[in-house]
């Protein structure tokens, strides 16, 4: 198995760690079928990775600016 480095903000990363232990497996295996996920596309050339197409749509009652004044409040 090949190893990879990634920069993540320490509040990310224990939370990360808190899940994978609820969970009963390791943030590396989350990171992998995170990374499965998002690079897997849809079925047809320049079509959306699958993880993607199934959030479409999920902001319908709000706009992108709603959203990110969300996760502000949601992580301060």
């Amino acid at each position: 198995m090949a190893k990879l480095t990634l920069s993540v903000d320490s509040r990310v990363i224990e939370r990360a760690k808190h899940y994978a232990r609820l969970q009963g497996t390791s943030v590396s295996s989350l990171v992998e079928k995170m990374l499965e996920l998002a690079a897997t596309p849809g079925g047809r050339p320049g079509e959306a990775p699958v993880v993607l197409a199934r959030l479409r749509g999920s902001l319908k009652r709000g706009s992108p600016r709603d959203y990110h004044r969300y996760l502000e409040r949601k992580y301060r």
